[in-house]
């Protein structure tokens, strides 16, 4: 058994984003780099790949589609959301400020919410690693990967961008 027959060759998403959000667009971009270069990707009970992997939105959830190079079905498996609502927000909350702390540079305030930010995206991955393990086992390094470009395709989705909004308008009536 090789280290390429239990990785992915491929990820495409559906439903991408439409250049709404220059920032998460090249976060896509970078995360889908990395997980290109390095990944382990092991679905359960399968003998190998290399892989491919769609991933969309449909409903309350996360549908992930995967193959083998040669085109054969291995797993479909879906992922509810529900429970990475709050993570999602808090994360895109975090990202906000700490783009917004970018334009005025005090280095103490950037490395703080830097730490927490990475501290949320470790939470998140380590979610996504718990709800994959039933027909998928990645790890660690892949899941950070796949949070990233899941948050690209929530935060991107009508109804998230309506969620967060409304998340954003009662934190500042809050303040």
């Amino acid at each position: 058994m090789t280290a390429t027959m239990f990785r992915l060759y491929d990820v495409s998403l559906c439903n991408s984003l439409n250049a709404r959000n220059s920032h998460l667009e090249r976060e896509q971009a970078i995360a889908v780099d990395d997980l290109l270069e390095y990944n382990t990707f092991v679905p359960v009970g399968h003998e190998g790949g290399p892989y491919c992997l769609r991933l969309a939105l449909a409903d309350a959830s996360l549908a992930l589609h995967v193959r083998t190079e040669q085109g054969a079905h291995v797993v479909r498996h879906n992922v509810s959301l529900t429970s990475f609502h709050r993570v999602f927000k808090d994360y895109f909350m975090i990202c906000e400020n700490y783009n917004r702390a970018l334009t005025r540079p005090n280095a103490r305030r950037i490395e703080a919410m830097d730490t927490r930010r990475r501290a949320v995206h470790d939470d998140a991955s380590e979610l996504l690693r718990e709800r994959l393990a039933p027909k998928v086992t990645v790890d660690k390094n892949t899941a950070r990967r796949l949070f990233t470009l899941i948050y690209a395709l929530f935060v991107e989705s009508p109804a998230a961008s309506d969620s967060i909004l409304v998340s954003r308008k009662i934190m500042a009536v809050q303040r």
